[in-house]
């Protein structure tokens, strides 16, 4: 049977409220007392009734995260900041998958919130779009996670990379090293990230004095078979590009292991450019350029972020979204 707190009391043979009051470290209680009620409790096997606790506090340290897919490595890295973020601070994480599918996103962020979850984070969102007013009404702090937040609200905020430099610094790449034709794979229908990436490229074409094609710019969907089917349309354009930037590195890597299997070398038929810079990146064959996220630490701000809007008695305090730096790193693929 569950070790409850008038357990301990009668066990050492004190009121429950002294018990209460040990547990919780207070200074009423005596520290010798303390000291032996907490290691009676850990003897026992006693773990604290967090919905008792909720109960009485009306907060139950939980955050829930929504993420598009647990299978992208660039996710389970954010997750990893928000989890070591939540753990230092003795809270504890709820996971849903949404697929990419916004309808399913918010049913996971309504079962969350069903939850009573203190705050929540949502990843590569178009929740934050689409939801906005839906999100206020929950009434709980949302972070939304490589998303920009265009209309910001009351309890919505937003971790995000940017995106336009990134696309930038990955076309201007290819552009010096002597690319004219450059094709750009897209990432999921109309994700602010992926519009963002793009609008960097297009600016880095404009800024060389390269018109835009629109017949470069490749369907993906920001998994390996995206860049697999992106490679097929490539090889079919009259004019073909001798470079590619893809919206992540998933889509990159699908793209050369397609490539390769059509016979063509990278880089010295076609180029490549990733983004995130997910641990394959460097290890794959050949190792991949690719613009760096700063992954594990954008999970680590959003969380952080989370916990003061939670800790902020007033809802008008100064809060502004968190805009953070991509860097390009280059390998073999260029």
């Amino acid at each position: 049977m569950r070790v409850s707190i008038k357990d301990i009391a009668k066990e050492i043979g004190v009121s429950h409220s002294t018990v209460s009051r040990a547990l919780s470290d207070s200074p009423l209680v005596k520290a010798e007392t303390k000291a032996r009620i907490q290691q009676l409790a850990q003897e026992m096997g006693y773990t604290p009734d967090a919905i008792a606790r909720s109960l009485v506090t009306q907060k139950t340290r939980t955050v829930g995260i929504v993420v598009t897919t647990i299978t992208d490595p660039f996710i389970v890295e954010v997750v990893q900041g928000v989890e070591d973020a939540a753990q230092e601070n003795n809270y504890s994480v709820i996971l849903a998958s949404s697929a990419s599918e916004p309808e399913r996103e918010l049913a996971a962020v309504e079962m969350l919130r069903a939850k009573r979850v203190d705050g929540l984070i949502v990843t590569s969102s178009r929740v934050g779009v689409l939801y906005l007013e839906h999100l206020e009404r929950i009434d709980v702090p949302v972070v939304l996670i490589n998303n920009h937040n265009e209309q910001s609200g009351r309890y919505t905020f937003s971790v995000t990379v940017d995106n336009r430099h990134g696309g930038h610094q990955a076309a201007a790449h290819l552009i010096r090293r002597g690319h004219r034709r450059i094709a750009y794979v897209s990432g999921p229908a109309d994700h602010s990230d992926d519009v963002e990436r793009m609008a960097g490229y297009r600016q880095a074409l404009d800024e060389a004095g390269i018109s835009f094609d629109p017949a470069l710019v490749l369907p993906g969907n920001g998994r390996i078979d995206g860049g697999e089917r992106a490679l097929n349309v490539l090889l079919d354009l009259a004019e073909q590009p001798t470079a590619v930037f893809c919206y992540n590195d998933m889509t990159a890597i699908g793209l050369i292991s397609a490539a390769r299997q059509a016979g063509l070398s990278v880089p010295d038929d076609l180029a490549v450019v990733g983004f995130d810079d997910i641990p394959m990146a460097a290890h794959f064959c050949p190792p991949l350029t690719t613009i760096a996220q700063p992954q594990r630490d954008m999970g680590r701000q959003a969380m952080n972020m989370a916990l003061a809007l939670m800790a902020a008695d007033d809802s008008s305090a100064p809060f502004s979204d968190i805009v953070v730096k991509a860097k390009l790193i280059v390998r073999e693929t260029t």
